[in-house]
Formats: structure tokens, C-alpha cells, sequence
């Protein structure tokens, strides 16, 4: 069946993000110890990540919505260090400026243009990445991420909310992710086409049953593959 549009993961299929939580959390700490050294001291990079993974432990609510994590896990360091008003807006936009800052894969921006240029296309995330920020923003129709969708891949629901914005069936929907479970998983479940951007040639989980319709290197395979398929599609 044609493909009428794609829904795209963001995190580690168009760039790294372990280098950009990285510097988060770098930024954060540095921002801590000139204002609120004794925050920092008592909350060192560490023990901040240890604290958010306890917040997201308790807060299984929120398990589709990092940004609130990452703000209680704030108003809970300065809490404990017996600080009721913590300043959370300045410190979350010093956390979201940092974690904007990414570096896309070489292959990311050539084929995202050329994607873009024939299929209409929804990033779909369980993250907190801004594309505006980004400067990738005017390549996608939608953007359909967790937190405002009230669920988090791999739960069909938010492909299928992805769908619904596209105006197209999920049958005629390929999604590009890196992720088997989360991507590749819940694409399937949701009834689209699946393409994993597999950048290190892993084999496929065994566990996870039948693997990907496609198991690419990178963008500009996905790009290669859509074009090879799309002449004998229009041609019908």
C-alpha cells in the first residue's frame, strides 16, 4: 500500500542526544553553584540524576511528561536544602537552551529535505526536543509528543493521535524511529509501517517478534528507499 506520509522519531535517529543531556545537565550544575552554591553542593550532577530517577519511580503519572520530572526533581533538591521557592523557570530555560543545542547526524538534514519535499511528515517524541530551537521546525506539518498527548510510545495511542493529525490511515503511514520497542514496537501495534534507523547494525531483539519492514543505516537510506517506491506508487 502507498505511502502517504511518515511520522519521525527525534532523539538519537536525527542526532545523539546523550551529548546534549550532557551539557544539560553540565549548564545546570554550573548555573547552581554561582547562585546556589549550597544547592549544588548538596546536589552535585550525580545525586541530581539519581533524584530525577526516583521522581520518575514515584510519579508513574508522569511518566509521559519529562519536563515535569525534571521540574519537581529542581523544586525537590532546593526543598531539601530548605529552599521553598526555587527558581524554576530560569533554571528550565538554562536546561532547555542546553538541550536544544544538538548536532545533527551528517545524513539528517539532506534527507529530511528531500522527504519533506514529497511526503508530508510528524515528528513524534517522547522528549522534550523544541524544533524551532532546533532549526529543523519548518521540515515538519505536525509535531506529536508525549507530554501533550497524555502517553508516551510505545502506547499506540499517540501513533494513532500522530495519524489523526496527518490525516492519513495508519496503514499508509511509515514511522521512522531508532528504538525497537519503543518505535518499532508501537508503530506496529498501532498498525503503521515501521523503518529503523539502525546507525550500528544491531541485530533485531529476538524477543520483540517479528522485526521492522525496513532496517536502514541511516536518513539518507530511508530518503533512497521512499524515492525508489514512490514512481511505480504514482504510476497506478
Amino acid at each position: 500500500m502507498q505511502i502517504l506520509a511518515l511520522t519521525l522519531d527525534l532523539d538519537d535517529t536525527l542526532w545523539p542526544v546523550l551529548p546534549a543531556l550532557e551539557r544539560a545537565d553540565q549548564a545546570v550544575d554550573a548555573w547552581l553553584r554561582q547562585h546556589h552554591p549550597d544547592v549544588a553542593r548538596a546536589w552535585p550532577i550525580t545525586a541530581m540524576r539519581e533524584l530525577r530517577a526516583r521522581v520518575a519511580a514515584e510519579r508513574l503519572d508522569l511518566a509521559h511528561d519529562f519536563t515535569t520530572q525534571r521540574q519537581l526533581t529542581l523544586q525537590q533538591a532546593f526543598a531539601a536544602c530548605g529552599i521553598a521557592a526555587a527558581p524554576i523557570e530560569a533554571l528550565w530555560e538554562i536546561y532547555f537552551a542546553a538541550r536544544n543545542r544538538v548536532e545533527l547526524y551528517p545524513d539528517s538534514l539532506p534527507a529530511l529535505q528531500r522527504i519533506t519535499a514529497r511526503w508530508p511528515l510528524a515528528s513524534l517524541t517522547n522528549g522534550n526536543a523544541d524544533l524551532q530551537r532546533i532549526g529543523i521546525h519548518a521540515h515538519f506539518a505536525h509535531h506529536v509528543c508525549a507530554r501533550d498527548s497524555g502517553v508516551a510510545k510505545p502506547d499506540p495511542r499517540i501513533f494513532l493521535a500522530a495519524a489523526e493529525r496527518l490525516g492519513v490511515a495508519p496503514q499508509q503511514i511509515m514511522h521512522v524511529g531508532d528504538d525497537p520497542a519503543m518505535d518499532m514496537i508501537g508503530a506496529r501495534d498501532a498498525g503503521l509501517r515501521t523503518a529503523w534507523i539502525n546507525r550500528d547494525a544491531q541485530p533485531w531483539p529476538a524477543e520483540l517478534g517479528p522485526p521492522p519492514e525496513l532496517d536502514l543505516r541511516d536518513m539518507t537510506a530511508l530518503a533512497d528507499w521512499l524515492e525508489a517506491q514512490a514512481p511505480a506508487a504514482e504510476g497506478r
